[in-house]
């Protein structure tokens, strides 16, 4: 929609065939079997809200209109803990909804954009060269695609935002390319999630922030739309003590017993437990030492690279990514096809990878202190960075001015380095004593309510 806007004529190949819904049959009737994500627990952050009022005027507002739930974290908590009004406050307001009804309104949106063709069922078999690697020395040039049925389509830039399970390098390897260094790392977590609705609208008190580390679990409870809601408990993947989590009972007397999420629970449950295991961090490098493996190609979003799900960091990232993408073609990419690559790079580098590392950094120290807790051992890491963090999300509304700042780590405005790198609010941070223990069973006492 941002290059359409522009005046750029974009055709988008999608693979499943069945076209959107409205947005209130989204849920009940959309099959999305191209994204095994799409009916799992979801959060668009405020970064997500901020990108799309500059870029995409009348999105959030239908969003909203699709019964997404509007919020400030800010104006519900009392002015003792926030300090009344800040200039700036505006920027943590965030609009949500389920994926299915994101998605639908935003399909909605595509379908009636000028210069926007969006094909349905019509999945690429292959990419266009003009010729493949070794002419004049310089890589494989990417002209189009072929679609699976053989048509073949010009591109002046072919797209991939196929996901993070993308198939284009693949593609590469086959028309002459090395393809892609693919940086992976197993984040070792196992999600089981269930939503929730309410009969009258209302959504659940939040008591905490959305994500807690409660022990050797995590828990997500996330605001949607229409009076929905999900509530999540993250496991290592490791943890066959508590793959019995996939059982309903065992699952609910989980929840039950956190005193700060169990009331998440009183609403009428809209489907089972459901699983996603087998994430893995990853991070595709196309310009490797400089070289770039293809041009006339770039990747988006996660096809570029893809985090643990558990900080709801993905759609918000990506539409930011997407931002940049317009932003550097607007200043004339297109017209140097050679240095596109590395251009998209840098930007990618300056506007996204700052959240990626810090993402990745905080999985292994989360995984590694949970493997810790499992083995009746404490855990201690010499890191400022993942130190901060979690003095941050468990002392933020200490002050008003480490509220604001832990808001601005969790709705993406700003990444931990950047709190610590100031200098008042970093000697702030540094100073927190570490987060004493949680308020919800133990180790033990989780291995006797699964009945391990």
């Amino acid at each position: 929609m941002m290059l359409a806007d522009d005046g750029h004529q974009v055709t988008v190949l999608e693979r499943d065939p069945q076209p959107p819904p409205g947005p209130e049959q989204a849920w009940d009737s959309w099959a999305r079997r191209g994204v095994n994500q799409f009916r799992l627990p979801h959060f668009l952050l405020a970064r997500f809200r901020s990108v799309a009022d500059a870029e995409l005027p009348g999105l959030v507002d239908a969003l909203a209109a699709a019964g997404a739930m509007r919020a400030n974290p800010i104006t519900r908590m009392p002015d003792d803990v926030t300090g009344g009004p800040w200039p700036g406050d505006d920027r943590f307001e965030l609009v949500t909804a389920r994926r299915p009804v994101v998605e639908a309104v935003v399909a909605g949106r595509a379908g009636a954009t000028d210069g926007l063709t969006v094909r349905r069922g019509c999945p690429v078999g292959a990419l266009r060269t003009d010729g493949g690697p070794g002419r004049s020395g310089r890589p494989v040039h990417v002209t189009g695609v072929v679609t699976e049925a053989g048509e073949a389509i010009a591109a002046d830039l072919v797209i991939d935002c196929s996901g993070r399970r993308t198939g284009v390098p693949a593609l590469l390897r086959a028309i002459g390319s090395a393809g892609p260094i693919e940086e992976t790392h197993d984040s070792g977590f196992v999600y089981y999630g269930r939503h929730f609705r309410s009969d009258d609208g209302s959504l659940p008190r939040q008591v905490g922030p959305g994500l807690q580390a409660q022990g050797s679990v995590s828990t997500l409870t996330l605001p949607g739309d229409n009076g929905t809601w999900a509530v999540v408990v993250v496991t290592s993947g490791t943890d066959r003590a508590l793959r019995a989590l996939r059982r309903v009972d065992a699952w609910e007397q989980v929840v039950r017993a956190m005193p700060r999420i169990a009331h998440w629970l009183d609403g009428e449950p809209i489907d089972e437990v459901t699983t996603i295991a087998n994430i893995e961090d990853v991070r595709r490098h196309y310009v490797p030492e400089g070289q770039p493996v293809a041009t006339g190609i770039v990747p988006l979003a996660d096809a570029w690279s893809c985090t643990n799900p558990s900080l709801g960091r993905g759609l918000s990232l990506g539409l930011a990514h997407a931002a940049a993408l317009r932003s550097m073609l607007r200043q004339g990419a297109l017209d140097e096809p050679g240095l596109l690559p590395g251009r998209w790079a840098d930007a990618t580098a300056a506007s996204t990878g700052p959240y990626v590392d810090e993402t990745l950094r905080f999985d292994g120290h989360r995984l590694a202190e949970i493997e810790a807790i499992i083995g009746g051992r404490s855990y201690e890491a010499d890191d400022p960075v993942w130190s901060g963090y979690k003095s941050l999300v468990a002392s933020g509304p200490a002050t008003p001015e480490l509220l604001r700042a832990s808001l601005d780590v969790t709705m993406l405005f700003r990444t931990v380095g950047d709190v610590l790198a100031d200098p008042d609010l970093g000697a702030t941070v540094a100073g927190l004593e570490n987060p004493g223990p949680v308020d919800g069973p133990d180790r033990s006492e989780l291995l006797s309510i699964v009945g391990s």
